[in-house]
This record gives structure tokens, sequence and C-alpha cells, in this order.
């Protein structure tokens, strides 16, 4: 066990998955954690055997995400806030309609942006804390497929690192912003795209666990850093890609073959039929 956390944890997105998962590793590592979802009767099941403590939060509401952040500060001030809300949605960016578009910006975006906000208003105040955000390497490269769910990830990057240098312009030393990018976890998130051409770049490289993006994300709460690849050689391979869009574009369907290989191999693994 590390030093004690300074301050309660809140986790969006908390009902299941990653969410949870992360929720785990936090309680473990001994933070106070206030589990949130949109879901209120599924994230009181999965903060049962943890807290007990959660909340209903639609992360698009910005005056609901300040409620929370409050509820948080009066238990000891607020120490640590992770964005891991988040929808997925495949396909050529043509294909979906403006309602959908909207609302995967809404929640993966606008709604990070607005939990960070509330964490921050409480933060500056203390003078400490940090708020994680549950990005995905789709928020350092363009993901084909994937492409309104990357563009609602690199809003989060430019948004999170953009904050992190203004607190340091305004002198906030001990308030940080962070960013997780994993690899594709198997979540329910990507449990029904394993026959989607569109999720192919989830399935490119190392397949994670929640657990172990968990595990990286408690250590992340305890030692910030503006970004973090998950595994770390992902990260630098994505990078590399974004570095050289004309060479990323001719390699799509090199990546996206790869992809449906990796959907395959994830099929004979849990035994999943093709529909």
């Amino acid at each position: 066990m590390t030093k004690p956390a300074l301050g309660t944890a809140v986790v969006t997105g908390a009902a299941g998955g990653l969410g949870r998962a992360i929720a785990a590793a936090l309680h473990a590592d001994g933070w106070p954690v206030l589990l949130t979802d949109h879901d209120d009767q599924a994230v009181a099941r999965a903060a049962g055997p943890l807290s007990g403590w959660s909340r209903r939060l639609d992360v698009r509401d910005e005056d609901a995400c300040a409620v929370v952040a409050a509820e948080a500060a009066g238990r000891g001030g607020l120490g640590l806030w992770v964005n891991n809300a988040g929808i997925l949605v495949t396909g050529p960016s043509w294909e979906h309609d403006a309602p959908t578009r909207r609302r995967v910006m809404e929640v993966n975006a606008l709604g990070a942006m607005n939990g960070t906000l509330a964490a921050l208003a409480v933060m500056r105040e203390q003078g400490h804390g940090h708020v994680v955000n549950v990005v995905s390497l789709a928020g350092l490269v363009a993901a084909p497929g994937e492409t309104v769910y990357a563009a609602s990830k690199h809003a989060l990057v430019a948004f999170s690192i953009g904050t992190l240098a203004d607190l340091r312009l305004a002198g906030h030393r001990g308030v940080h912003v962070s960013c997780l990018c994993p690899d594709g976890i198997w979540t329910p998130m990507l449990h029904d795209r394993l026959d989607d051409p569109g999720a192919a770049a989830s399935f490119t490289g190392t397949l994670l666990t929640p657990e172990r993006v968990a595990r990286r994300a408690a250590r992340l709460a305890r030692r910030p850093r503006p970004v973090v690849s998950v595994p770390r050689w992902r990260g630098a391979q994505v990078r590399l890609l974004d570095a050289l869009p004309g060479a990323a574009v001719r390699l799509a369907p090199l990546i996206l073959a790869a992809g449906r290989a990796g959907q395959r191999r994830q099929r004979r693994r849990t035994g999943a039929n093709w529909r």
C-alpha cells in the first residue's frame, strides 16, 4: 500500500467494464471511491462490493458534474476525477447521422470536459488534485472505421494537454491532468464487435484486459504524467503513424487486415459464433 490518498476519487462510467475495474483498483489502493454512471441501478450494484457509494451521472450535464464534485469534496476533499464514460460508433463518417455524431462528441469530448472543469473548480481552490482522462490510442492517431470516435478522443487529448499547460501558466503546480491511452480492451464495448469491420482498428494490437488498464490507471493516479499509453510500445507505434499521415493512409488496408485477423483470433478464444 502506498501513502494514503489525498481525498476522494470519482470515476465516471463506472457501472461496468473498464470503469468498474478502475474503481476497484483505486479502492484497493486506498482511495474512497464515488462510482457514477447514467445507469443508477447498475452503478449501485457495482459500488456494493467497494464502498457502496454511487450516484447517477450523465456527463453531458455540466451542472450534475458540479454537484458530484461538490459531494466528493465534502468527504475530505476531491483528490482524483477519472473521466472514463464513453461510447463507440464504427463505420465511415458519412454513414452516421447528425444526432449520432453529436452524441459521440457530447459524451466522449464535452462530457469529459464537463467532468474536468467541475473537478478543477474544486482542485484549484484546494491546491491539489488530479484529473485522469481515459482516452484510447484512437486519440493519438486517426483510426479508420472509427473516425467519429477518434475525432472525439483527439479533441479530449488537445483539451487535456492544453488545460494542463494553462494550469501551470496560472501557477497551479499541485493540480494535474493526465491522458490514459490504452489499446483495445476486451469489455462490453467490443464484445459485439467481433464481426464488425468498422471496429477492426481496435483489434490490431494487444487486446487488453480491463484489470491491466485499471492497474495502470491506479499507478498514474499516484504519479501523474501528461500522456500514458498502454502498452507503451503501441503508443510509440501509433505516434509514428500520426507523424506520417500519407503513409498511414496507404497502410490502412494492411492495418485493417491485421485487425480483422485479430477479430478472428478473439472469436476463437471466446468461442463466439458468426452472426
